[in-house]
Protein backbone atom coordinates (compact mmCIF):
# COMPACT_ATOMS: atom_id res chain seq x y z
CA UNK A 1 0.00 0.00 0.00
CA UNK A 2 1.72 3.40 -0.99
CA UNK A 3 2.23 5.39 1.87
CA UNK A 4 0.26 9.17 2.07
CA UNK A 5 2.02 11.41 4.22
CA UNK A 6 -0.40 13.09 6.56
CA UNK A 7 -1.76 16.18 5.20
CA UNK A 8 -2.11 18.06 8.64
CA UNK A 9 1.16 17.19 9.63
CA UNK A 10 2.78 21.25 9.98
CA UNK A 11 -0.33 21.99 11.40
CA UNK A 12 1.14 23.44 14.96
CA UNK A 13 3.78 25.98 13.68
CA UNK A 14 5.04 25.93 17.11
CA UNK A 15 6.62 22.30 16.77
CA UNK A 16 9.55 24.05 15.16
CA UNK A 17 12.26 25.93 16.64
CA UNK A 18 15.11 28.22 14.85
CA UNK A 19 18.90 26.56 15.28
CA UNK A 20 21.00 28.81 16.60
CA UNK A 21 21.33 32.14 14.31
CA UNK A 22 20.55 30.01 10.85
CA UNK A 23 17.47 29.70 8.49
CA UNK A 24 17.07 26.38 9.55
CA UNK A 25 14.16 25.13 11.67
CA UNK A 26 13.76 22.04 13.43
CA UNK A 27 11.12 20.32 15.09
CA UNK A 28 11.22 20.48 19.02
CA UNK A 29 11.27 16.49 18.91
CA UNK A 30 13.59 14.54 16.50
CA UNK A 31 13.95 10.85 15.61
CA UNK A 32 17.30 9.45 16.42
CA UNK A 33 18.01 6.12 14.46
CA UNK A 34 20.71 4.91 17.08
CA UNK A 35 19.08 1.85 18.67
CA UNK A 36 15.89 -0.29 17.18
CA UNK A 37 16.88 0.35 13.63
CA UNK A 38 19.69 -1.90 12.35
CA UNK A 39 20.56 -4.99 10.83
CA UNK A 40 18.93 -6.97 14.18
CA UNK A 41 15.50 -4.77 14.23
CA UNK A 42 12.67 -5.87 12.13
CA UNK A 43 12.61 -3.15 9.08
CA UNK A 44 8.83 -3.18 9.24
CA UNK A 45 8.85 -1.91 12.43
CA UNK A 46 11.72 0.93 11.85
CA UNK A 47 9.58 1.96 8.28
CA UNK A 48 5.97 2.52 10.97
CA UNK A 49 7.94 4.35 13.06
CA UNK A 50 9.98 6.88 10.30
CA UNK A 51 6.36 7.18 8.42
CA UNK A 52 4.12 7.80 11.72
CA UNK A 53 7.13 10.54 13.02
CA UNK A 54 6.61 12.38 9.58
CA UNK A 55 2.76 12.17 10.03
CA UNK A 56 3.51 13.86 13.59
CA UNK A 57 6.08 16.69 12.21
CA UNK A 58 9.02 15.19 12.76
CA UNK A 59 11.47 16.24 9.42
CA UNK A 60 14.51 15.46 11.29
CA UNK A 61 15.69 11.75 11.08
CA UNK A 62 19.52 11.62 13.00
CA UNK A 63 22.12 8.91 12.08
CA UNK A 64 25.50 8.22 12.02
CA UNK A 65 28.00 5.81 10.39
CA UNK A 66 27.92 3.13 12.90
CA UNK A 67 24.50 3.14 14.04
CA UNK A 68 23.13 -0.75 14.19
CA UNK A 69 24.15 -2.89 14.97
CA UNK A 70 25.79 -4.15 12.64
CA UNK A 71 27.30 -0.99 11.93
CA UNK A 72 26.16 0.96 9.20
CA UNK A 73 22.69 -1.23 9.31
CA UNK A 74 20.84 1.82 10.56
CA UNK A 75 21.86 4.26 7.59
CA UNK A 76 21.30 1.18 4.97
CA UNK A 77 17.55 0.26 6.46
CA UNK A 78 16.79 4.13 6.56
CA UNK A 79 17.92 3.84 2.86
CA UNK A 80 15.14 1.45 2.18
CA UNK A 81 12.52 3.63 3.99
CA UNK A 82 13.62 6.44 2.32
CA UNK A 83 13.35 5.30 -1.15
CA UNK A 84 9.69 3.22 -0.40
CA UNK A 85 8.14 5.88 1.39
CA UNK A 86 9.64 9.17 1.74
CA UNK A 87 11.49 9.62 -1.94
CA UNK A 88 9.51 12.29 -3.11
CA UNK A 89 9.50 14.47 0.24
CA UNK A 90 13.12 14.56 0.47
CA UNK A 91 12.92 18.28 0.38
CA UNK A 92 10.85 18.19 3.27
CA UNK A 93 13.20 16.15 5.47
CA UNK A 94 16.50 16.75 7.52
CA UNK A 95 18.87 13.88 7.61
CA UNK A 96 21.87 13.94 9.58
CA UNK A 97 24.78 11.40 9.88
CA UNK A 98 28.04 11.61 11.99
CA UNK A 99 31.83 10.38 11.56
CA UNK A 100 34.13 9.88 14.93
CA UNK A 101 33.48 6.47 16.37
CA UNK A 102 35.00 3.39 14.90
CA UNK A 103 33.35 1.72 11.95
CA UNK A 104 36.13 -0.03 10.17
CA UNK A 105 39.82 -1.28 11.07
CA UNK A 106 42.85 0.17 10.00
CA UNK A 107 44.52 3.71 11.65
CA UNK A 108 41.65 5.45 9.07
CA UNK A 109 38.72 4.39 10.69
CA UNK A 110 37.73 6.37 13.39
CA UNK A 111 38.23 10.12 15.00
CA UNK A 112 38.66 12.92 13.07
CA UNK A 113 41.17 13.53 10.53
CA UNK A 114 39.89 14.69 6.91
CA UNK A 115 40.55 10.93 5.21
CA UNK A 116 38.47 9.06 7.60
CA UNK A 117 35.82 11.88 7.78
CA UNK A 118 35.36 12.16 4.20
CA UNK A 119 35.79 8.62 3.69
CA UNK A 120 32.67 8.11 5.80
CA UNK A 121 30.35 10.58 4.70
CA UNK A 122 30.71 8.86 1.00
CA UNK A 123 29.85 5.88 2.88
CA UNK A 124 26.83 6.92 4.24
CA UNK A 125 25.59 8.52 1.26
CA UNK A 126 25.80 5.39 -0.43
CA UNK A 127 24.05 3.59 2.25
CA UNK A 128 21.87 5.93 2.37
CA UNK A 129 21.07 6.58 -1.26
CA UNK A 130 21.34 10.39 -1.03
CA UNK A 131 23.07 13.21 -3.31
CA UNK A 132 23.24 14.83 0.41
CA UNK A 133 22.84 15.30 3.98
CA UNK A 134 21.67 18.29 5.07
CA UNK A 135 23.77 18.04 8.73
CA UNK A 136 27.39 16.46 9.11
CA UNK A 137 28.31 16.07 12.39
CA UNK A 138 32.34 15.47 13.86
CA UNK A 139 30.73 13.16 15.83
CA UNK A 140 33.56 13.57 18.58
CA UNK A 141 36.66 15.77 19.16
CA UNK A 142 40.04 14.45 18.01
CA UNK A 143 42.55 14.82 20.49
CA UNK A 144 45.57 13.76 18.30
CA UNK A 145 44.31 15.47 14.84
CA UNK A 146 44.90 19.40 14.67
CA UNK A 147 41.16 21.03 14.89
CA UNK A 148 41.48 23.25 11.79
CA UNK A 149 42.22 19.53 9.78
CA UNK A 150 38.83 18.13 10.97
CA UNK A 151 36.92 21.66 11.06
CA UNK A 152 38.61 21.54 7.22
CA UNK A 153 37.19 18.66 6.70
CA UNK A 154 33.38 19.64 7.33
CA UNK A 155 34.20 22.93 5.33
CA UNK A 156 34.85 20.47 2.61
CA UNK A 157 31.92 18.51 2.90
CA UNK A 158 29.84 21.83 2.53
CA UNK A 159 31.41 23.04 -0.14
CA UNK A 160 31.58 20.19 -2.04
CA UNK A 161 27.76 20.10 -1.57
CA UNK A 162 27.44 16.68 0.40
CA UNK A 163 26.17 18.31 3.18
CA UNK A 164 24.28 21.51 3.43
CA UNK A 165 25.59 22.13 7.29
CA UNK A 166 28.30 21.65 9.63
CA UNK A 167 27.61 20.49 13.17
CA UNK A 168 29.66 19.14 16.25
CA UNK A 169 29.01 16.57 18.90
CA UNK A 170 30.33 15.77 22.24
CA UNK A 171 32.85 18.70 22.05
CA UNK A 172 33.34 20.97 25.47
CA UNK A 173 32.58 24.70 25.91
CA UNK A 174 36.38 25.38 25.01
CA UNK A 175 36.46 23.08 22.01
CA UNK A 176 32.96 24.07 21.03
CA UNK A 177 34.35 28.07 20.62
CA UNK A 178 37.61 26.77 18.79
CA UNK A 179 35.75 24.92 16.33
CA UNK A 180 33.03 27.96 15.87
CA UNK A 181 35.66 30.11 15.66
CA UNK A 182 37.79 27.98 13.34
CA UNK A 183 34.62 27.09 10.72
CA UNK A 184 33.84 31.09 10.87
CA UNK A 185 36.86 31.88 9.28
CA UNK A 186 36.20 29.44 6.53
CA UNK A 187 32.66 31.35 6.08
CA UNK A 188 31.07 28.66 7.42
CA UNK A 189 28.67 28.93 10.20
CA UNK A 190 28.68 25.68 12.83
CA UNK A 191 25.15 25.31 13.05
CA UNK A 192 24.05 23.18 15.82
CA UNK A 193 26.26 20.97 19.08
CA UNK A 194 24.78 17.23 19.94
CA UNK A 195 25.88 16.64 23.49
CA UNK A 196 24.53 14.36 25.85
CA UNK A 197 21.83 16.12 28.33
CA UNK A 198 19.40 14.68 30.70
CA UNK A 199 18.29 15.41 34.23
CA UNK A 200 20.75 12.51 36.00
CA UNK A 201 23.62 14.04 33.08
CA UNK A 202 23.66 17.95 33.53
CA UNK A 203 27.07 19.14 32.02
CA UNK A 204 26.32 21.76 29.16
CA UNK A 205 25.06 23.78 32.44
CA UNK A 206 28.37 24.33 33.04
CA UNK A 207 29.02 26.93 30.37
CA UNK A 208 28.17 25.52 27.26
CA UNK A 209 24.62 26.74 26.75
CA UNK A 210 26.31 29.83 27.40
CA UNK A 211 29.07 29.67 25.24
CA UNK A 212 26.72 28.08 22.08
CA UNK A 213 24.44 31.14 22.63
CA UNK A 214 27.37 33.35 22.02
CA UNK A 215 28.46 31.80 18.85
CA UNK A 216 24.70 31.77 17.14
CA UNK A 217 24.54 27.79 17.62
CA UNK A 218 21.78 25.41 18.08
CA UNK A 219 21.81 22.75 20.63
CA UNK A 220 19.87 19.46 20.20
CA UNK A 221 20.15 17.20 23.09
CA UNK A 222 20.61 13.03 22.52
CA UNK A 223 19.57 10.90 25.77
CA UNK A 224 17.81 13.28 26.99
CA UNK A 225 15.08 10.28 28.45
CA UNK A 226 18.80 8.76 30.13
CA UNK A 227 18.73 5.76 28.02
CA UNK A 228 15.10 5.25 28.96
CA UNK A 229 15.87 5.21 32.57
CA UNK A 230 14.09 8.84 32.72
CA UNK A 231 10.56 6.41 31.61
CA UNK A 232 8.18 4.42 33.76
CA UNK A 233 10.12 1.41 32.43
CA UNK A 234 12.17 0.82 34.96
CA UNK A 235 10.22 1.83 38.22
CA UNK A 236 10.11 -2.11 39.08
CA UNK A 237 13.50 -3.04 38.19
CA UNK A 238 15.21 -3.94 34.49
CA UNK A 239 12.50 -5.44 32.57
CA UNK A 240 13.39 -8.14 29.80
CA UNK A 241 14.33 -6.89 26.82
CA UNK A 242 15.13 -3.32 27.92
CA UNK A 243 18.57 -1.60 26.69
CA UNK A 244 19.97 -2.51 30.18
CA UNK A 245 19.36 -5.98 30.03
CA UNK A 246 20.89 -6.22 26.27
CA UNK A 247 24.73 -6.93 25.31
CA UNK A 248 25.01 -3.85 23.10
CA UNK A 249 23.32 -1.63 25.35
CA UNK A 250 24.83 1.79 27.03
CA UNK A 251 22.36 2.00 30.10
CA UNK A 252 24.35 -0.38 32.56
CA UNK A 253 22.34 -2.63 35.42
CA UNK A 254 25.35 -1.30 37.61
CA UNK A 255 23.86 1.91 36.75
CA UNK A 256 20.64 1.37 37.89
CA UNK A 257 21.44 1.67 41.68
CA UNK A 258 18.33 2.29 44.68
CA UNK A 259 19.17 5.92 44.90
CA UNK A 260 18.61 6.45 41.07
CA UNK A 261 15.38 4.61 41.33
CA UNK A 262 13.80 6.38 44.03
CA UNK A 263 14.82 9.57 42.41
CA UNK A 264 12.90 8.33 39.23
CA UNK A 265 9.78 7.30 41.12
CA UNK A 266 9.99 10.59 42.93
CA UNK A 267 9.93 12.35 39.69
CA UNK A 268 7.46 10.38 38.51
CA UNK A 269 4.72 11.46 40.80
CA UNK A 270 5.85 14.93 39.84
CA UNK A 271 5.04 14.49 36.48
CA UNK A 272 1.76 12.67 37.35
CA UNK A 273 0.80 15.92 38.89
CA UNK A 274 1.38 17.70 36.03
CA UNK A 275 -0.84 15.39 33.73
CA UNK A 276 2.56 14.20 32.00
CA UNK A 277 4.57 10.56 31.90
CA UNK A 278 7.74 10.71 33.43
CA UNK A 279 9.21 11.05 29.83
CA UNK A 280 7.27 14.32 28.97
CA UNK A 281 8.38 15.80 31.84
CA UNK A 282 11.91 14.69 31.47
CA UNK A 283 11.75 15.97 27.99
CA UNK A 284 9.94 19.49 28.46
CA UNK A 285 12.72 19.82 31.42
CA UNK A 286 15.24 19.68 28.81
CA UNK A 287 13.53 22.02 26.21
CA UNK A 288 12.86 24.38 28.92
CA UNK A 289 16.38 26.52 27.99
CA UNK A 290 15.80 28.87 25.05
CA UNK A 291 19.14 27.62 23.80
CA UNK A 292 17.30 24.61 23.04
CA UNK A 293 16.11 23.81 19.30
CA UNK A 294 15.43 20.23 20.12
CA UNK A 295 15.64 16.95 21.48
CA UNK A 296 16.74 13.74 19.75
CA UNK A 297 14.34 11.18 20.86
CA UNK A 298 15.00 7.27 20.59
CA UNK A 299 11.96 4.60 19.91
CA UNK A 300 10.92 1.35 19.77
CA UNK A 301 7.34 1.37 18.58
CA UNK A 302 4.86 3.84 17.55
CA UNK A 303 3.78 4.69 20.90
CA UNK A 304 6.46 5.87 22.09
CA UNK A 305 6.91 8.19 19.38
CA UNK A 306 3.34 9.74 19.82
CA UNK A 307 4.07 9.73 23.90
CA UNK A 308 7.13 12.07 23.22
CA UNK A 309 5.84 14.54 20.66
CA UNK A 310 2.70 15.21 23.08
CA UNK A 311 5.24 16.74 25.43
CA UNK A 312 4.90 19.67 23.09
CA UNK A 313 1.12 20.05 25.03
CA UNK A 314 3.00 20.96 28.07
CA UNK A 315 6.42 23.38 28.26
CA UNK A 316 5.76 25.36 30.58
CA UNK A 317 7.18 24.81 34.47
CA UNK A 318 6.60 27.15 37.12
CA UNK A 319 9.35 28.05 39.39
CA UNK A 320 7.82 25.34 42.71
CA UNK A 321 7.98 22.56 39.92
CA UNK A 322 11.40 23.31 39.14
CA UNK A 323 12.90 23.99 42.74
CA UNK A 324 11.21 20.52 43.44
CA UNK A 325 12.97 18.76 40.54
CA UNK A 326 16.02 20.39 41.70
CA UNK A 327 15.34 19.23 45.03
CA UNK A 328 15.06 15.45 43.59
CA UNK A 329 18.18 15.76 41.95
CA UNK A 330 20.12 16.80 44.42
Amino acid sequence: MTYLPAAARYDNEKFYRRSGRSGLKLPAVSLGLWHNFGGVNTLENARNMVRRAFDLGITHFDLANNYGPPPGSAEENFGRILKQDLAACRDELIISTKAGYLMWPGPYGEWGSRKYLLASLDQSLRRMGLDYVDIFYSHRPDPHTPLEETMGALEHAVRSGKALYAAISNYDRQQTEQAAKILKSHGIQCLIHQPKYSMFNRWVEDGLLETLAQNGIGCIAFSPLAQGLLTEKYLHGIPEGSRASTSYGFLRPAEITPDKLDKVRRLNELARARGQSLAQLALAWVLRHPQMTSVLIGASSVAQIEENVATLNRLDFTPNELNAIDGILG
